[in-house]
C-alpha cells in the first residue's frame, strides 16, 4: 500500500511539473519568430492536429524523464570539462573525423527468420566491438552497458542480394520490428519497389535497451554517453554496410529519420561509396534541441550551478554533422522536413541543407510525427530511387 501511495505521489508531482513546464514551453514558443529560409505554413485544422501529435509525444517524454541526482549533475559537469581538454589535446576538435576509427569486418553471431503481419524478415546479431578511446571520460561506464555489446538489425532481402540495399536508420524510441517497419513503410520499399532493406538497431534501443524504455540514456543530458552512443551507432552501421557489400551488394544507400537522420548524415560523411543519402526530419544539433525544449529558467539554473552547454556543444563536435563533409555526390543528397515540426524544429533541416550544399529538399505542411503519411515524403523518396537508377519505370509509379 505504501509503495502504491508513493508511486501515486510521484505521478502527481510529475504530472504537475509537466503541466508547468509545458505551459512555460508553449508560452516561449508563441514568441518564436518564423525562421528565415523556411516556407511559411498556412494555418489549418490539419496542420494544428499534426502539431498536437508532436506536443503529445513531447508530454510523454516529460512524464517519463528520469530523475537526475545532484551527484550525477556534478559528475556530468566534471566529465564535460575533462573531455574538452582531452579532445582538444588529441586533435579531435580540430579534426573530428580523426575521432572515428574505420571498423573491421563483422562476423555474424546469429541469424534467425521471422514472419510478421508487416513483413517477413531475418534478425541478425553480431558483436559490436566498439570501445571508447583509452582515457576518455565515461569509458568504463560505457563498457558496463552490456546490452550494447551486441548489435542487431532487421533484414528483408530478395533472392538476388545484388539488388540495391537501403539501410534505414531508425529514430529515437524506435528499434522494434513493427515500429521500424511502419516508420519506414518497409513493405512498400521491399515488396512494391523491390529494394533490399536493412534496419539496424541503435544503441540503447529495442533489444539493446538499458533503461525502462527503449532509447533511455541516449538523449538524457549526459552528453558523454551521447557521444559514445552516437559513435557506436555509426561504427555498428558501417560494419553492417561492409557485410552487405561482402555478400554482393553493388549499390547501398542510407536513409534515416529524426535521430536516424542525424546518424545517417554522419555515415554519409564517413563512409565512401554510398549511392544516395536521405535525411528525414533530421535532429541535427543536440544542444539546439536542449535550448529549444527546456524552459530558459531551467537552463539558467543549470548554468548557474556549473553545467555548461557550451562545453557540451564543444565535445559534441566529434559527432556533429556540421563538423564533417558529406561524401555522397551532391545530386544524390536529399532532405525532407515538416514546416510545423515541434520536436526537431525546421531550423535543424534548414541548417543541414545549407551545410550539405543546398541539395533537393521537400518541405511539407506538417509536424515531426506526420512524415509517416505525407505525400511529399513519398515523392522525394521515389525521386531519390529513380535518380539513383534503382527502380524500373513501371515500379516507380507506385506511391
Amino acid at each position: 500500500m505504501l509503495q502504491t501511495i508513493l508511486q501515486g505521489s510521484e505521478l502527481a508531482l510529475r504530472s504537475g511539473a509537466t503541466s508547468v513546464l509545458l505551459g512555460v514551453r508553449w508560452a516561449e514558443q508563441l514568441a518564436r519568430a518564423l525562421p528565415r529560409g523556411i516556407p511559411s505554413s498556412t494555418p489549418s485544422l490539419s496542420v494544428m492536429s499534426k502539431v498536437m501529435l508532436d506536443e503529445f509525444f513531447f508530454a510523454t517524454e516529460l512524464l517519463s524523464a528520469p530523475f537526475v541526482s545532484p551527484s550525477q549533475r556534478r559528475r556530468t559537469t566534471e566529465e564535460l570539462k575533462q573531455a574538452v581538454d582531452i579532445f582538444g589535446s588529441k586533435g579531435w576538435l580540430d579534426n573530428p573525423t580523426s575521432y572515428h576509427i574505420d571498423p573491421p569486418p563483422l562476423r555474424l553471431r546469429q541469424r534467425s527468420s521471422h514472419r510478421s503481419a508487416f513483413l517477413d524478415y531475418d534478425h541478425i546479431q553480431y558483436h559490436s566491438g566498439y570501445e571508447p578511446h583509452a582515457g576518455e571520460p565515461g569509458r568504463e561506464r560505457w563498457m558496463s552497458y552490456r546490452s550494447n555489446d551486441f548489435a542487431h538489425a532487421w533484414i528483408a532481402e530478395h533472392e538476388d542480394p545484388s539488388r540495391p540495399w537501403l539501410v534505414c536508420v531508425p529514430g529515437y524510441r524506435m528499434g522494434y520490428p513493427a515500429v521500424d517497419f511502419t516508420g519506414f513503410r518497409a513493405k512498400w520499399l521491399h515488396q512494391e519497389l523491390g529494394l533490399n532493406i536493412a534496419i539496424p538497431v541503435l544503441p540503447f534501443h529495442g533489444p539493446r535497451r538499458h533503461g525502462r524504455r527503449g532509447g533511455d540514456g541516449f538523449l538524457t543530458g549526459d552528453f558523454i554517453d551521447t557521444v559514445h552512443a552516437q559513435t557506436q551507432a555509426v561504427w555498428d552501421i558501417r560494419r553492417l554496410i561492409g557485410w552487405l557489400r561482402f555478400r554482393g551488394a553493388e549499390s547501398v544507400g542510407v536513409y534515416g529519420v529524426s535521430l536516424g537522420g542525424y546518424t545517417a548524415s554522419l555515415i554519409a560523411s564517413l563512409e565512401d561509396g554510398l549511392d544516395c543519402a536521405v535525411l528525414g526530419i533530421p535532429a541535427a544539433d543536440f544542444v539546439r534541441l536542449v535550448r529549444s525544449h527546456v524552459p530558459s529558467v531551467l537552463l539558467r539554473f543549470a548554468e548557474a550551478n556549473g553545467y555548461s552547454l557550451d562545453d557540451a556543444d564543444e565535445v559534441l563536435t566529434v559527432v556533429s554533422p556540421f563538423a564533417h563533409q558529406p561524401r555522397v555526390p551532391h545530386h544524390r543528397r536529399y532532405i525532407y522536413a515538416g514546416i510545423a515540426d515541434r520536436l526537431a524544429y525546421p531550423e535543424h533541416a534548414r541548417n543541414l541543407w545549407r551545410h550539405w550544399g543546398k541539395p533537393e529538399v521537400a518541405w511539407y505542411e506538417g509536424g515531426h510525427v506526420s512524415f509517416l503519411w505525407e505525400t511529399a515524403v513519398r515523392k522525394l523518396l521515389l525521386r531519390c530511387f529513380q535518380e539513383s537508377g534503382w527502380l524500373l519505370e513501371a515500379t516507380s509509379k507506385s506511391a
